[in-house]
């Protein structure tokens, strides 16, 4: 039997259960945001406040010190993380889900994450995994991060679930124990996603306006994203609720600070009537992004001012040379990155694209050396196009 399904049909227990608990940890509102409040967000983005890159935990790390960085991010760093991956395929989303208010597809992902793990406001972080009773990647419900993204969202899955090939704007990411616990990855996943039951949702079954955006969300959750009746109880528990807690996100102003709210708060009750009302008057669309840069192998600035990103739908990333803070180019600020990755590679450590373009000394690793070669292209003792140095 060919497996479609999203999530969690498979541990719906847990989640029903979930609808009925109130938190217990609860952490007081940042007092101020923790971007460049100057930037025009609905234009630029929030940048990358926090510096993630990639990935947010060593490539090479272990299951256990991948989930443990997770674990210690906070409500604000998990919602920055969320806000890092949709700045980064911006021009897509937005096209996608046909809405051009940023902040409201941001507030989006957050009733996502709400409603799935609250977005850490339990004291987790992104470190929340559901139904891996039966080892890892077997079950189709199995999930993992802020989204709560299934392992049927990778390449290289169990080939009996269905794949996930039809967002080739986006980077899918084979499944391993690496990809699948780095929360990072995890938020970029979840958001193809639900991207792929968009265009399901769009050519399939022929749906418009928010209705896109809704059946996508029960195809998140359950694996089909087919229009049921309003009477489904997929849509007032999951989709809806998600737009409700977005909206609370959205019009109480806590886009950007500590605070979280859960399925079943009271504190949304007076947006649960009316649970799409707020949404934009959208036309979801599979028209072409053309004025989108172009995808590669989801690599992202680890100081983003503007997302950037070079053309390749291939396993292999392409290589900046000498670009190892991945902000497309090659300056000090480069060796600086690298000697900050040698010193903490816990609080500095470089993307896995990082890592590619810094290595540039002849010699494999990356070395306080490779720092070095790039303060010598600075002072003029050696020419970019000498780059990388013979071995």
């Amino acid at each position: 039997m060919i497996m479609r399904f999203g999530k969690k049909l498979l541990s719906f227990a847990m989640a029903a259960a979930m609808m009925f608990c109130t938190p217990s940890v609860k952490t007081d509102a940042a007092e101020s945001i923790a971007h460049d409040p100057s930037r025009d967000v609905q234009s630029e983005g929030v940048g990358n406040p926090f510096n993630y890159g990639e990935r947010n935990t060593p490539v090479d790390g272990s299951t256990a010190e991948i989930r443990a960085i997770n674990h210690k991010m906070s409500v604000q760093e998990v919602k920055y993380a969320l806000y890092k991956e949709i700045d980064e395929h911006w021009d897509l989303i937005r096209v996608r889900l046909g809405e051009d208010d940023r902040e409201k597809v941001y507030a989006l992902f957050l009733g996502v994450g709400s409603r799935e793990s609250t977005l850490g406001g339990n004291g987790d972080g992104a470190d929340i995994e559901t139904a891996f009773a039966q080892g890892f990647g077997v079950s189709s419900a199995h999930a993992y991060g802020t989204l709560q993204t299934a392992v049927t969202a990778f390449k290289d899955a169990d080939p009996l679930f269905m794949k996930e090939e039809n967002v080739p704007e986006m980077f899918q990411y084979s499944l391993s124990e690496s990809t699948f616990y780095d929360a990072i990855i995890s938020n970029h996943m979840g958001i193809r996603k639900i991207l792929h039951f968009v265009e399901i949702a769009i050519n399939e079954h022929k749906l418009e306006g928010y209705q896109v955006v809704r059946a996508s969300l029960k195809g998140f959750n359950t694996g089909w994203c087919d229009y049921t009746g309003e009477n489904d109880n997929y849509y007032a528990g999951y989709p809806d609720e998600i737009a409700a807690l977005a909206h609370w996100y959205y019009d109480e102003g806590h886009l950007y600070d500590n605070e979280f709210t859960w399925t079943n708060d009271k504190r949304a009750d007076q947006y649960r009537s009316d649970s799409w009302g707020w949404w934009s008057d959208c036309s979801p669309s599979m028209a072409e992004v053309k004025d989108a840069p172009p995808v590669t192998t989801a690599t992202v600035t680890s100081t983003v001012t503007e997302t950037t990103s070079t053309a390749s739908h291939t396993d292999e990333p392409e290589i900046c040379v000498g670009d190892a803070n991945c902000d497309g180019k090659m300056t000090i600020a480069d060796a600086t990155a690298i000697l900050q990755h040698i010193a903490n590679r816990d609080k500095f450590g470089l993307s896995q694209q990082g890592l590619l373009n810094g290595d540039i000394d002849g010699t494999a690793g990356i070395t306080a050396n490779d720092a070095l070669v790039i303060q010598k292209v600075d002072a003029g003792l050696y020419k970019a196009t000498d780059l990388p140095l013979e071995k």
